[in-house]
């Protein structure tokens, strides 16, 4: 079972969850992003290299601790890694209250049915039993709807809450993210199917289990307030998905009781030419920002 600690601060603390977990596909622009240009590495490895630098340069960051950022989602590679001599997934626990989850799945299958399923797992429940080995509390994973299409989006949802039982069956909690695209112009519609699946495979977790939703802001402000007061559901969190921070912070605030798990509008802002005191400066009006937008509903 979950550890008791961390599931109180996962059920009831005040704050948010930072995505740490870009992955082979997503890490050049995530680097770019943070002033280090594709030219400056030549293999993957140094690129690996370069992104856990930022990884651990953020989660060492004084303001970086359970007191507003109240739990991590990490890339298997930093799962793997250290950060300051610790295994990263015990550092975040022991040194700086941030509760560990693992991002698990292995990317997207092309576009079907206006959505985009989840790759094949092979090896899950051995990498599940290394996460538990290593103190991981849960984990992430990861779909995308493209269209208000009821097909597509119940397959989405079904796929996310079959690997979400394998992940429970574990001990682990699942963050089950069917992320839909901001872009699109049935979004709102979209949003409606999701919803009413979410809530019937909920039906299928089992008694006294629970899991987390990752979810894009609503167009309806509080349209998933149903699933942030389920039984079943012990937080919605919400991605910035594009959205610029400051729009990502409004839309948050007007969501009671959904908090943030924000990657790309986290590090916003970082380079990695700042000095420390820049740099930790600057993280740390972030953190204050996302928070706020977090405890406001």
């Amino acid at each position: 079972m979950p550890n008791a600690d961390q599931t109180k601060q996962m059920t009831q603390a005040g704050g948010f969850i930072a995505a740490l977990d870009q992955s082979g596909g997503s890490t050049p622009k995530a680097l770019q992003q943070y002033g280090v240009e594709a030219g400056a590495y030549a293999s993957d490895a140094e690129m690996f290299d370069l992104i856990h630098a930022m990884r651990a340069r953020i989660a060492t960051a004084p303001a970086f601790t359970g007191d507003k950022v109240i739990g991590a989602i990490l890339f298997e590679m930093t799962m793997d890694r250290e950060i300051e001599g610790m295994p990263a997934a015990q550092f975040l626990w022991e040194k700086r209250r941030v509760v560990p989850f693992l991002k698990i799945d292995k990317g997207l299958e092309g576009a079907s049915d206006g959505v985009k399923l989840m790759k094949p797992m092979p090896g899950l429940d051995a990498l599940l039993d290394r996460a538990v080995a290593k103190g991981i509390f849960g984990t992430k994973e990861r779909s995308v709807i493209d269209a208000a299409s009821p097909a597509g989006i119940k397959a989405v949802v079904e796929q996310q809450f079959d690997i979400g039982r394998q992940v429970l069956a574990k001990g682990l909690v699942p963050i089950i993210e069917p992320e839909v695209t901001i872009s699109i112009a049935d979004k709102a519609a979209a949003e409606d199917i999701l919803l009413a699946e979410i809530t019937r495979c909920l039906d299928g977790v089992p008694d006294g289990r629970q899991v987390m939703l990752k979810l894009t802001l609503p167009e309806k402000a509080n349209l998933y307030k149903p699933l942030v007061d389920h039984p079943k559901v012990m937080r919605v969190v919400a991605l910035s998905g594009g959205y610029s921070r400051d729009e990502a912070n409004t839309r948050l605030a007007q969501n009671t009781g959904v908090i943030a798990s924000f990657s790309r509008a986290l590090t916003e802002g970082l380079s990695a030419q700042q000095a420390d005191a820049d740099f930790n400066a600057t993280i740390a009006r972030t953190i204050d920002s996302i928070h706020a937008a977090s405890v406001a509903g």
